[in-house]
């Protein structure tokens, strides 16, 4: 069995046709899931971007015992691991942190390819001068990032230009030349729709037609308070048409897959390293990020619960309610391969799920940054479990350090007031608008202690569970 896996950075899946919406047009994704498996409850473990693709290259709960960081030399990945089973892997890749000098996420794979550009990638040196689209208040980083990023894209004339196309189009080129071998492994990571949000005009168009205000293609972490209701909806606008660009040109790549017969034995996984805020919770981003700090926003629903589709050939479309996280993506794709299992990996294979021998691998499903210097930076631990409780918690105890999460620019950690901590009941309310952490005492014991025996499970150090105790 080949395996293909594709990863679109913040993907929001309430922006899918196949997870309920009705706004944005996503017919490729939507046809791909009406032949594969579909999983409602897939939550993300480790939070952003870089912990994100660690969990999944090696199958533990990174932030138990890592930040936004190179991967560990002791840490076994897929790659590695599938060489053995005779796997030729390949990396395609548009999303740059990861893979950004010194990262070294493809150490292991026998070939890999970068898309040049994206965010502050020092790509490009021209033009010298550069017009923001918006006032730079309202952009996050607007003479680092915003000025670089639209160098880079300045000599960008088609659609076929665009980064998740260019990573898409060099996927179907790698399959056309290498779909003969015997087995493979092809790695597809894909910034959008990440932003910056510049998708082709006729895309915003289907959203926000005749918008005629400033373009926060980039913005500020945060309070939504420095935007206008017209700006907030037209970034939800922005951020649509970039789910629509990155359905199109997946939906190029599927047709070329079919095409060389690969379907009949390639497994293919799509799936999103987390979610962004756009308005709810009166934020936009993902973090909050004030000048040279950095603190982190709650991660609610919006955020915490991914899309995750997986097409098998021989099982037929299905929807599964069990909760799963990313480190079962890792035990599933060394499960289809027959590779051997290290035996500190975290995850659960769902081909049990998939086949219907099992109906539930997760009771809970624990979603965290990097945990290891306790809430110095306003960490919190979102817990979500299977009767529909979600307690978002905040520990006491924390020390200072620099942080390069979320955009691998190194800002001090700020640490805003001690929040109450919070408590969801997801089926009476689901946009997490009720904290019902003080009339629900027990619940809120019951569902932290779950979390500290989970912390010791997964071998976490005993000085790090002490901070959260």
């Amino acid at each position: 069995m080949n395996l293909i896996i594709v990863i679109s950075d913040t993907l929001r899946r309430d922006f899918l046709g196949c997870y309920g919406n009705r706004w944005i047009s996503t017919p490729n994704i939507d046809k791909f899931a009406e032949n594969s498996i579909v999983f409602d409850n897939a939550y993300i473990g480790s939070f952003p971007t870089v912990p994100n693709r660690h969990e999944i290259l090696t199958g533990k709960f990174v932030f138990t015992y890592h930040k936004w960081a190179p991967v560990p030399e002791k840490d076994i990945t897929i790659p590695k691991i599938l060489k053995e089973k005779k796997y030729v892997s390949m990396g395609i890749f548009d999303t740059p942190h990861p893979f950004a000098p010194g990262m070294n996420y493809q150490r292991d794979f026998d070939g890999w390819i970068l898309i040049r550009g994206q965010e502050h990638d020092k790509y490009i040196t021209e033009p010298v001068d550069v017009k923001l689209p918006c006032k730079p208040e309202k952009l996050r980083n607007p003479y680092t990032t915003v000025v670089q990023y639209l160098k880079n894209v300045s000599e960008r004339k088609y659609e076929e230009d665009y980064f998740c196309a260019q990573t898409f189009i060099e996927s179907t080129r790698w399959i056309e030349r290498n779909y003969k071998h015997e087995k493979f492994f092809l790695y597809i990571d894909t910034f959008d729709p990440h932003e910056p949000w510049d998708p082709p005009k006729y895309f915003v168009d289907m959203y926000d037609p005749g918008y005629k205000g400033e373009e926060v293609i980039y913005p500020r972490y945060g309070s939504t308070d420095v935007l206008t209701d017209d700006e907030v909806k037209h970034c939800r606008a922005l951020y649509a048409g970039e789910v629509s660009l990155v359905d199109r040109w997946f939906g190029y790549f599927l047709r070329r897959v079919g095409d060389t017969g690969l379907l009949k034995n390639t497994c293919i996984i799509f799936t999103a390293d987390h979610g962004f805020y756009l308005g709810e919770h009166n934020l936009i981003g993902k973090s909050i990020i004030k000048e040279n700090y950095h603190t982190y926003a709650p991660l609610y629903e919006e955020v915490v619960r991914i899309p995750l589709i997986i097409y098998l050939p021989g099982r037929k479309h299905k929807r599964i309610k069990s909760y799963v996280q990313p480190p079962d993506i890792t035990k599933t794709i060394l499960d289809i391969a027959g590779a051997e299992i290290p035996s500190d990996i975290h995850g659960k294979s769902l081909l049990p799920l998939i086949d219907g021998k099992n109906k539930n691998i997760r009771d809970f499903v624990v979603s965290a940054p990097s945990i290891i210097h306790g809430s110095s930076a306003g960490e919190k631990i979102t817990l979500t479990d299977k009767s529909g409780w979600c307690l978002i918690y905040e520990s006491e105890k924390g020390e200072k350090y620099s942080i390069k999460a979320v955009d691998s620019i190194e800002r001090e950690t700020l640490k805003g007031s001690k929040k109450e901590n919070e408590l969801y009941f997801l089926p009476e309310d689901q946009y997490q608008k009720k904290n019902l952490v003080k009339e629900n005492k027990k619940v809120f014991e019951s569902l932290k202690e779950k979390l500290i025996k989970f912390l010791y499970k997964v071998k976490t150090d005993e000085k790090i569970i002490n901070m959260w105790k």
